[in-house]
């Protein structure tokens, strides 16, 4: 179902054949194009964040310029820098605030494994609280780690199958978070 074929064209049609493909696929690249990230940000992650949305980098070539900073109309959850555990809650808020399909972006050391500090007030990575699909390295991470990152929330969401979000084993993981 999900993989182009070639079909042959119908009577009185000139040509040797059109491309056919599903729904899930042109669904998926459209979808890619138009994600509308959610800055999550708390410390110096933020500013190189800040950065890639300058028009050295140009964060809007991958069709996301609009950033939102509605929980409500975001597709993708971008956190960056530093989560206290006091924190933590306002983070799982805002995720469970945002509509399916949603992904969610670690961006540097901190949000992934609570970086240098390895204390009691810091999360050791947002991992613990919501599930996250693509990690970004660095201290802070530069730009192009970011873009990198982004670029694979895009194939994620591309290749990811309309059915995927409905499957026991996706419930299951958000059940394991405490997630409905």
């Amino acid at each position: 179902m999900s993989e182009i074929k070639i079909v042959e064209a119908p009577p009185g049609i000139e040509g040797n054949g059109f491309f056919a493909t599903s729904l899930d696929k042109a669904i998926g690249l459209a979808r890619s194009h138009s994600l509308w990230p959610l800055p999550f940000a708390t410390s110096c992650c933020g500013i190189e964040f800040m950065a890639t949305m300058g028009s050295h980098y140009d964060f809007g070539r991958f069709g996301s310029e609009r950033l939102s900073f509605s929980p409500r109309q975001a597709d993708v959850l971008m956190v960056m820098g530093t989560i206290a555990k006091k924190m933590g809650p306002v983070l799982k808020q805002v995720y469970l605030q945002m509509a399916e399909p949603r992904w969610v972006m670690a961006v540097g050391a901190c949000a992934s494994s609570g970086g240098i500090f390895d204390t009691y007030s810091v999360l050791q990575g947002i991992d613990e609280i919501i599930p996250v699909d693509v990690y970004v390295p660095g201290c802070p991470p530069r730009p192009e780690a970011i873009l990198d990152g982004f670029q694979r929330i895009q194939d994620l969401v591309k290749n990811e199958s309309g059915r995927r979000r409905h499957s026991p084993e996706y419930k299951e993981l958000l059940a394991s978070y405490g997630v409905q």
